[in-house]
């Protein structure tokens, strides 16, 4: 595949003969998933796992592609999750990017007292595992911790993007630190920078936000504006007064775009 064009959508590529569209695929994964967890770069299997721990779903006729990484195949969670898919103007957005350090504790933010998906929070929570992945260092939607690998991914996307003949691709941040993280490595706003300058401003001595934090909220902790990871859990307790949602952003390839909102952030 290497010498011939690649289809310029996600759905063009899913047209592909199935070993040709795993090829393209492929060249999303990035390289400590072999070195570091021993992955076969031909099989997609470990060598004390017979089934493939790489799976991608890319059905023909369809404009998304998933690629879910495990250690084990019967792993109850991926180290590697990637959504990318195709928008209505034929870009290319990635619309979950999740990574999972598997030797790390896992705390259940993702099920309910129920046993019910909280879809991120946004269904549902789990109070208790949010204050010991809170206070283990997680940020809001994470269940184990991550390997900190994002700076080593955008390349690999922007390589992507561009075999396939497009000048940028979108992202869509979940929660405030995943912005956050986004801006530093280069990403702007399509919509709602607006929205995060006034965030940065109201949690600042005198604002808005600053004047809701409260110790008896540990998730508005009064010292939690002068952290990512401190803002970001008071606003998934619904500080804003609303989700944070609506939120999208975009790099454009080989360029960094030079946006922070946070200017003196430390996690």
């Amino acid at each position: 595949m290497t010498d011939v064009p690649w289809p310029d959508s996600i759905r063009g590529i899913n047209k592909l003969p199935e070993a040709e569209k795993h090829a393209i695929y492929r060249t999303l994964l990035p390289d400590w998933l072999f070195s570091r967890y021993g992955i076969d770069r031909k099989t997609l299997r470990v060598a004390v796992d017979e089934n493939p721990i790489v799976t991608f779903r890319c059905p023909e006729g369809t404009r998304a592609v998933e690629i879910i990484v495990k250690r084990r195949a019967n792993d109850l969670d991926p180290m590697l999750y990637l959504n990318m898919a195709d928008t209505f103007n034929n870009q290319l957005i990635v619309l979950l990017v999740v990574v999972n350090d598997p030797d790390a504790p896992r705390f259940n933010t993702d099920i309910d007292s129920q046993g019910n998906p909280t879809q991120f929070g946004t269904e549902s929570r789990n109070i208790p595992a949010e204050l010991s992945a809170m206070r283990a260092g997680l940020a809001p939607g994470q269940i184990r911790k991550g390997m900190r690998v994002f700076k080593q991914s955008v390349p690999i996307f922007e390589d992507f993007v561009a075999k396939m003949g497009h000048d940028k691709f979108f992202i869509e941040p979940l929660a405030y630190s995943n912005a956050i993280v986004f801006e530093r490595y280069g990403f702007s706003y399509l919509r709602g920078y607006k929205e995060m300058v006034r965030i940065d401003r109201e949690f600042r001595p005198g604002g808005e936000l600053y004047n809701k934090l409260t110790p008896e909220n540990p998730f508005r902790h009064p010292d939690t504006w002068k952290t990512i990871r401190g803002r970001a859990w008071a606003i998934h307790d619904g500080i804003l007064g609303h989700p944070f949602t609506g939120f999208q952003m975009y790099k454009h390839v080989g360029t960094h775009a030079g946006v922070n909102t946070f200017p003196d952030a430390r996690w």
